[in-house]
C-alpha cells in the first residue's frame, strides 16, 4: 500500500477514534473542528488506507468477572528450537488461530515470542498449553507470567 499523507485533521481524528470509536460522525466532527461531510470523508479515507484496523469494544474485566469469573491472563514467552523464516512463520500462524491468544508479538533478543493469553481457568490453560507447546517439537521453552492485577490497559498507538 501507498503511504498516506497525513495533516492536522487526519491525526485528530485518528486520535479520537482510538480513544472512542462510538462516537457519532457529528460528535467527532465537532471534536475536531470540521464539518460532518468532511469528518465521514476523511473516516473512510483513513479506512480505505489501511490505517484504520478495525473498530472493537473493550470490556471491563472486573465488571464482567461478577458474571463470568475472573478468568486468567498470561503472559507467555516462546523459545522456538528452530529460528528460520518458515519455523517462526508455522508457529505464528499456529498461535493466532487460537482464540485464547489475544496478542502476539515477534520479539528479540530473548524469547522469540512473548504472546498474551486470556482463558477461563487455569484447565484450560493446560489445554492450551498441550496443543499449542508441548505437541510442537519445535517449542523449547515455555515462560508463564501470570496477572494478578491489571494495572493499565491501552490501544492508542502515539501519533506526535
Amino acid at each position: 500500500m501507498e503511504p498516506i499523507t497525513l495533516d492536522q485533521t487526519d491525526l485528530a481524528l485518528l486520535a479520537q477514534v482510538q480513544r472512542d470509536a462510538s462516537l457519532s460522525n457529528q460528535e467527532l466532527a465537532q471534536r475536531v473542528h470540521t464539518s460532518a461531510p468532511t469528518c465521514l470523508r476523511r473516516l473512510k479515507r483513513l479506512r480505505d488506507a489501511g490505517l484504520i484496523e478495525r473498530q472493537v469494544a473493550i470490556l471491563q474485566p472486573e465488571r464482567l468477572a461478577q458474571s463470568l469469573g475472573h478468568g486468567l491472563t498470561a503472559i507467555v514467552e516462546v523459545t522456538l528450537e528452530r529460528q528460520d523464516a518458515d519455523s517462526l512463520n508455522a508457529f505464528e500462524r499456529r498461535a493466532v488461530a487460537e482464540d485464547a491468544v489475544q496478542q502476539s508479538y515477534q520479539v528479540s533478543p530473548g524469547p522469540d515470542f512473548v504472546l498474551v493469553l486470556h482463558l477461563a481457568n487455569m484447565p484450560a490453560y493446560q489445554t492450551l498449553v498441550q496443543r499449542l507447546f508441548t505437541s510442537d517439537a519445535n517449542v523449547r521453552n515455555v515462560k508463564a507470567f501470570f496477572s494478578v492485577k491489571r494495572g493499565k490497559f491501552g490501544a492508542e498507538l502515539p501519533l506526535g
